[in-house]
């Protein structure tokens, strides 16, 4: 009787083993540069959830590494997912592509995904991928909302000399991370939708050379707006700059914000205009349904407002009457197609129009340098690779350091 009682007992062990395996199976690992109070990775978080609820995965089959730094500790983090039965890895991070990669070749037959990289095409990977939205197109109407506003500045007489450059332009501020393709991308869209509002301006770029610091960000928008920028735009990662922003409103500056990521309202709610966001579960259920069905994954996928996947954050109160109409207007001639951001009739350099340019890496060494970049009038900003390449420096537009 006790040993059947004992292999009874055995039995229950095993079932109890088998279902609590089977529980903790991993399906997607997820490699994040940050943390939920960091608003890129937030965004990331935030559309990782959305898109499991979309396509039935459960947040169990999800193993989680944050705060990942962008050295070899990425390449041990791929190791484990994929250990531990990850069917697709996950990166959020530029620098963690080499990485990425690295475990890809070892790893065959798992499904490696670098968000915002450019290297999958010519790695020739079949289990490498990149993706990125074509947030280019939300800079842009985010730039559409601070045209309005300077406008209305313009015309409310509210701007002083200090506001204008030598040449009489109103002075636009622009809080970049790196001096890279991705940041470039985005000023450049940026400014290019302020100036489709009101053309008479220009812009100082000052770079934190950091995603994400607080404080450098910070003391960057202060230096902008103690030199009499009116809007400060940023692509960086905190909220260091709507801050100084909302200071210095709230002192009597007249100076406003647009943000990255995440809505800014609660941190700036008198400067704040708008933020350029992304929404990455657009992306994110398209991978995981391509995963459950057991389909081919892109090498290189890239979507904006004609999927959702691009938008801007609800319109502070501070911005100009009239302002939605505008976006909208913005909105839907960018996805019908009758407006093109990177328009080579918009803007020159050195003075001269641009009508032929190579697309390149963001390193910048043209490994792509057969791929003419401008056809039909506009630059073809991540279509041949889905990583942001526009890297000219457009007149109008002053790099600080």
């Amino acid at each position: 009787m006790k040993k059947v009682l004992a292999l009874v007992f055995v039995a229950v062990l095993c079932l109890s083993c088998l279902a609590g395996c089977a529980s903790n199976k991993k399906t997607i690992g997820v490699i994040l540069i940050g943390d939920e109070n960091e608003g890129y990775t937030f965004a990331h978080i935030d559309g990782i959830k959305k898109a499991l609820k979309a396509t039935g995965y459960s947040e169990d089959e999800v193993v989680w590494y944050y705060n990942v730094p962008e050295d070899e500790t990425t390449y041990d983090k791929c190791v484990d997912a994929a250990e531990q039965g990850c069917k697709v890895v996950i990166t959020n991070s530029y620098a963690h592509q080499t990485f990425a990669q690295k475990a890809a070749e070892k790893y065959a037959d798992v499904q490696f995904v670098s968000m915002t990289g450019d290297t999958a095409k010519k790695s020739n990977l079949k289990n490498f991928h990149n993706a990125f939205n074509a947030t280019y197109e939300s800079r842009y109407v985010s730039g559409v909302v601070a045209g309005a506003k300077i406008k209305e500045l313009v015309e409310a007489g509210k701007l002083t000399d200090k506001n204008y450059d030598a040449d009489g332009k109103v002075k636009v501020g622009y809080v970049g991370a790196f001096p890279y393709a991705e940041v470039v991308s985005g000023y450049t869209g940026f400014f290019l939708g302020i100036k489709s509002v009101y053309e008479n301006v220009s812009m100082e770029v000052s770079f934190t050379n950091s995603w994400f610091d607080i404080a450098a960000e910070s003391s960057t928008a202060e230096k902008l707006i103690a030199d009499g920028c009116v809007i400060i735009g940023q692509h960086a990662d905190s909220t260091g700059a709507p801050s100084a922003c909302e200071a210095a409103n709230k002192a009597g500056t007249v100076v406003y914000s647009v943000g990255y990521n995440v809505d800014m309202l609660s941190v700036a709610p008198n400067a704040a205009l708008t933020s350029s966001t992304n929404d990455w579960s657009v992306y994110y259920t398209y991978l995981f349904n391509q995963l459950k069905a057991g389909k081919e994954i892109a090498t290189d996928w890239s979507e904006g407002y004609n999927t959702g996947a691009v938008c801007i954050t609800k319109l502070g109160t501070s911005c100009a009457e009239g302002t939605q109409q505008l976006v909208d207007n913005a909105e839907k001639a960018l996805k019908d197609g009758s407006v093109h951001v990177f328009d080579i009739n918009t803007f020159t350099v050195g003075g001269e129009p641009v009508n032929s340019t190579f697309c390149f890496d963001s390193d910048g060494d043209f490994v792509y340098d057969q791929v003419e970049a401008i056809k039909d009038g506009y630059y073809h900003e991540s279509e041949y690779i889905s990583a942001p390449s526009f890297n000219l420096d457009v007149d109008g537009i002053t790099k600080l350091n």
